[in-house]
């Protein structure tokens, strides 16, 4: 029997691309533009004559045709040389070798530490907090306490499940869930499908509008040279609305299916499935009574995500202060939930040690980068491609990269991957062409998400098998709710273009 053949790791297709890139060099003519930064309390240009200092103001910005508020460089929002319209000369040509493949991910690592760091200590964070399972002792305790009153746990669950995941990113962590609440919604009178939607559809819709999560939008607009709370406002208003309207969905199907089961879609297309978790339907199991102690660990947890926020919005933080934060919610935790040292110690490193294959391929992405601007093709690609998409209204522009990032996703299943491999050509290109740099993220944000409801590449497959529902049960209730929010997607990454 010939064993099934499985997509390449993120890792080795960022190698291959790493190499394409480097051949790149070898074939395309080289070439840059003159870059744009901040250099104590002046704008300074460089390129091959050297630096030249101009004023720190929007003058300058408007004299140079970059339509971009000063702001966005005196509060840190744009963390990235900015390449200068209409500069563009060519260069004398560097091709990549051996060594400069071998050397571009190691590089890319240093060049990515900041971030990375931050990878590998929420690692740690999560890692010693799941040790506690206060989450998983506070859903099971809200379920039972609110017996009777399914309707509001939909709702309270759905917005929980969106929430983690639009705060810290939330996925395989949701699986554990499924043999707490199956029960709890099947001794309710509704079909196998309503928690399946509140579990895997909640955590999905939360990833459309993450307001913060590391793995996806924090990572990605690192990548594309802008500040994470750049469009922070615009994305916790966008999370409630999709939150409530996939909830209001939820709702709507789950009173139907209550007030006449055969209107049930598992039993219209799948039949009369075997019921998982068999804990009997009549008594729901009561749960271990929550101690002061988990109540603490919960508000830790809420805090410490709402005071990052907090921080990075109102107090300048970014990488090292929220690193600093994160391990102090750690210890605090160990503390709290009376563990030992070595436990504390263990638990934050193999939390690391989980999330080190993100760290590579953070670095190995940015070792595309890398090769591409130590080749002098990287603004050439820029240059090229820009003066192509000149010719594409903004609105079109958008919308076709919102469609590429839905497809691609099934190609690219890491939100990190994808993040650092399209972003920084990407957020480039965005400020060439006028379009604000948050909304490049966004149209990945959605498309990614989006996808993520249906990609048989993702969390579906696994998530489906564990309430014995079909895919196809899944694909007939999800449609409609899900053209709907593409539609909506697209609206807001239109509107926030001219807005």
């Amino acid at each position: 029997m010939s064993q099934k053949k499985s997509f390449p790791q993120p890792l080795t297709i960022l190698m291959v691309a790493i190499v394409l890139s480097a051949i790149s060099t070898w074939l395309l003519p080289a070439g840059g533009y003159s870059k744009l930064s901040v250099v104590d309390k002046s704008f300074s240009i460089s390129d091959s004559k050297g630096d030249t200092l101009l004023p720190l103001n929007q003058e300058t910005l408007d004299r140079l045709g970059l339509r971009i508020s000063v702001t966005k460089f005196t509060n840190g929002e744009v963390l990235k040389p900015v390449s200068v319209p209409n500069t563009y000369q060519q260069e004398k040509s560097n091709p990549q070798g051996f060594i400069n493949v071998i050397q571009a991910p190691v590089k890319g690592i240093y060049d990515s530490i900041d971030v990375i760091m931050f990878i590998l200590v929420m690692g740690g964070f999560i890692c010693i907090f799941n040790e506690t399972r206060a989450i998983e002792k506070g859903v099971a305790s809200l379920s039972y306490a609110m017996k009777g009153k399914e309707p509001y746990l939909i709702v309270v669950l759905t917005f929980l499940f969106a929430f983690c995941r639009a705060s810290y990113g939330m996925e395989e962590e949701a699986l554990m869930f499924y043999p707490i609440l199956v029960p709890v919604f099947l001794a309710a009178g509704y079909d196998l499908l309503v928690p399946f939607a509140v579990i895997f559809g909640g955590n999905s819709v939360g990833g459309i509008a993450a307001f913060s999560n590391p793995f996806s939008t924090i990572i990605a607009s690192n990548a594309a040279g802008i500040n994470w709370k750049d469009g922070i406002y615009e994305r916790v208003i966008i999370f409630f609305l999709l939150t409530a309207l996939f909830t209001w969905y939820v709702l709507r199907y789950a009173a139907k299916v209550k007030k006449d089961p055969s209107a049930s879609l598992v039993i219209k297309i799948d039949g009369l499935v075997k019921v998982p978790y068999d804990l009997g339907l009549s008594e729901q199991p009561v749960p271990e009574k929550l101690e002061l102690k988990t109540k603490m660990l919960l508000l830790i947890f809420l805090a410490t995500f709402l005071g990052m926020i907090g921080g990075t919005i109102f107090l300048q933080w970014w990488t090292l202060e929220m690193s600093s934060l994160l391990l102090a919610a750690s210890i605090l935790t160990g503390l709290l939930a009376n563990m030992s040292e070595a436990k504390i110690v263990s638990s934050f490193v193999r939390g690391a040690e989980s999330l080190l294959s993100v760290a590579f391929i953070i670095g190995a992405a940015r070792g595309i980068t890398i090769i591409l601007n130590d080749g002098h093709v990287g603004d050439s690609i820029l240059y090229y491609t820009g003066n192509v998409v000149a010719q594409v209204p903004q609105s079109v522009f958008i919308l076709m990269l919102f469609v590429f990032f839905f497809f691609f996703s099934l190609f690219v299943t890491s939100t990190s991957g994808m993040a650092v491999l399209t972003m920084p050509i990407m957020g480039t290109l965005a400020i060439m062409v006028n379009i604000p740099g948050n909304q490049i993220v966004n149209s990945y944000l959605y498309g990614m998400n989006i996808m993520f409801f249906v990609s048989p590449t993702g969390l579906l497959l696994p998530s489906l098998a564990l309430v014995n529902v079909s895919v196809k049960v899944w694909i007939r209730f999800i449609t409609p709710i899900l053209v709907f929010l593409f539609l909506l997607c697209a609206l807001f990454l239109v509107a926030g273009i001219y807005l």
